[in-house]
């Protein structure tokens, strides 16, 4: 019987606005299919949560949430996602369709690739997942199943944050670790935790498969599996491979470290190295190399029952081995009874009930239960909001009291928040993450400020355009009398120069109005050439006729109370001056109107 057309989406308008028109893949997680976007006219390819998890509400606000989060990744290595939404018990994610196949297709299909071809294919796939730890996301799944090759041999990675969507607190109250065992780094099997260097391990494990051909460690059960990526070190990949560039053992080596703190700090550091390994690798020789002997090949795992992350592509889906998987921690073997399973395999000695098996019984009950119980101690908390604005040390002292790890990161600029306070936090707040998370406050630097530039004997012109550049605003222009500065230049500004001020202040510009000139009018000459010349005037004196007194000042150009410039010459027009003499039978009348005298008469005798 045809699944597609027993499917009863298919045919179905979902959300009054995607026909579902074929079914492309279908996972323990979801089913992918093939939809046009009747509002847009596009295909897309539409990822419908099974019904299991969209009737956990805890997983449907995490699945938006993180969908949000994977729409602002906009990177040409990433799906897209354009939508999320649900339509009754359709919940949904609506994403770029890419034709083409998964990078697992292109291992079960040419078996291993040549060690430049390899790391080729892994620097789109480490640029994407940079991408994604530039903002603060973490694939935590990483796997060959999710990595897409275009017909035109792009390379997409899918599902970012699907798994994190998974971790609802149904999860994570039992101890449950999300991901593919074949990929999981140490931290996440032993402690649940991922971070970018959890992806830099998956992507190093990735690479180790695509030179090999297979992958690192094999085991009975995912347990087993699990236990040796704890405890074991990763092979290099020429132990297999006989003739592997050392360079390369050296790039695997450096991202599967199992010290998180040993790996690079994120994709993007590492897309640094894998690119520098790129340049020093000698071209592959023509052909696909063959693939791996069966003995190499990695063991199958059991299917789990529901998380399966699956690609755009239309191609099957994912092998056991490699599908996304939801097991307790406390599963995880200790180092005994994870070198068991050599000794298990003889039926005699399982049978055999003597009273070192009975110890090593209870030891193991206890090891799990003790196992169970430290790992059901996680928990999840959110991120206050009541930390942005609060002074920088009183906010980490709330934040380390609610049980997070505090770090200051780089101070930014900020008009609104004091400095010293805090700006936002890293994750925002409101985020939901485990208890003991490292918690970033970003610091207010204050506004951003800049100094108030000299302008002094600048003119208007020059100042605005200088306040302009220092991005200042002109508030008003004042203009003032003043001895010193030319009439038209600036004298000073308010605030003064130098002084630092927020970017888009006002400004003040005074500018000199030059000097008042004087009245000298009435004044005698000489009286008001000193006045004038001690103001730093040059001086020009007209002679007239007049009917005053004489050598007085009767008109000054320019007018009294005109504003000029020092040094400008002021011309003043006084009334001819009359000499002083005296007569021999009299004298000038006193009175200083020039036209009387008093005749003194001597006496004469005749």
């Amino acid at each position: 019987m045809d699944t597609t057309l027993a499917d009863p989406l298919v045919g179905r308008l979902v959300d009054g606005r995607y026909r579902v028109e074929s079914r492309i893949a279908r996972g323990g997680m979801a089913t992918v299919y093939l939809a046009l976007d009747i509002r847009l006219d596009r295909t897309v390819a539409l990822k419908v949560m099974h019904r299991s998890l969209a009737e956990d509400p805890a997983f449907v606000r995490r699945f938006c949430g993180e969908a949000k989060a994977a729409a602002r990744l906009s990177h040409p290595n990433v799906v897209q996602v354009f939508d999320q939404g649900s339509d009754g018990d359709v919940v949904y994610l609506s994403m770029e369709h890419v034709p083409g196949r998964t990078l697992r297709d292109v291992l079960r299909e040419r078996g291993r690739l040549g060690p430049r071809e390899a790391v080729e294919a892994l620097i789109p796939v480490l640029a994407a997942l940079g991408a994604a730890h530039q903002i603060g996301m973490v694939h935590r799944d990483v796997k060959p199943e999710n990595v897409l090759v275009t017909d035109d041999g792009r390379i997409k990675v899918v599902d970012f944050g699907l798994a994190r969507a998974m971790e609802g607190d149904r999860h994570t109250r039992t101890g449950m670790m999300i991901g593919t065992i074949a990929y999981m780094s140490p931290e996440q099997v032993t402690e649940g935790h991922a971070d970018p260097r959890s992806d830099v391990y998956a992507a190093g494990i990735m690479l180790f498969e695509l030179v090999t051909g297979r992958q690192p460690y094999e085991g009975q059960n995912p347990m087993s599996v699990a236990y040796k990526h704890v405890h074991d070190t990763v092979p290099p990949p020429s132990a297999l491979v006989p003739g592997t560039p050392p360079q390369l053992d050296a790039l695997v080596a450096r991202a599967t470290d199992r010290d998180p703190d040993r790996r690079p700090a994120d994709a993007s550091a590492m897309l640094v190295l894998a690119v520098e390994t790129h340049r020093s690798l000698p071209h592959d020789p023509e052909g696909s190399p063959p693939p791996p002997a069966p003995a190499t090949q990695a063991v199958s795992l059991p299917p789990p029952s529901d998380a399966a992350p699956l690609s755009t592509a239309a191609s099957p889906p994912a092998s056991a081995p490699n599908r996304t998987l939801v097991q307790p921690r406390a599963d995880l073997p200790d180092e005994e009874t994870g070198s068991s399973d050599q000794e298990s395999a003889a039926p005699a000695r399982r049978l055999r009930l003597n009273w070192f098996l009975v110890a090593l019984a209870l030891v193991m009950v206890a090891a799990v239960a003790f196992s169970g119980w430290y790992f059901s101690r996680t928990s999840y908390v959110k991120v206050p909001a009541d930390l942005v604005g609060k002074n920088v040390s009183a906010a980490r002292s709330e934040a380390e009291s609610r049980g997070f790890r505090v770090r200051l990161g780089k101070g930014v600029h900020d008009d609104k928040i004091p400095k010293d306070s805090v700006v936002r936090t890293e994750p925002a707040a409101g985020t939901e993450v485990e208890t003991g998370s490292l918690l970033t406050l970003i610091p207010s630097l204050g506004p951003r400020l800049v100094g108030v530039p000299e302008l002094s004997g600048l003119t208007e012109q020059e100042a605005k355009k200088r306040l302009t550049q220092a991005g200042l605003k002109v508030e008003k222009i004042s203009r003032i009398s003043h001895n010193e500065v030319q009439r038209g230049r600036v004298v000073r500004t308010s605030p003064p120069a130098g002084e630092e001020v927020k970017i888009g202040s006002k400004v003040e510009i005074v500018v000199s109005a030059g000097i008042a000139l004087p009245d000298v009018r009435g004044m005698e000459r000489d009286e008001a050439e000193r006045v004038l010349q001690e103001k730093g005037f040059s001086v020009r004196v007209r002679e007239v006729r007049g009917s005053g007194r004489s050598c007085t000042v009767i008109e000054q150009e320019p007018a009294a109370g005109t504003a000029v410039d020092k040094n400008e010459t002021i011309t003043l027009t006084v009334t001819r001056c009359m000499p002083e003499f005296s007569w021999p039978w009299g004298n000038r009348d006193d009175d200083g109107d020039g036209d009387e005298f008093i005749i003194n008469v001597p006496d004469v005798t005749f």
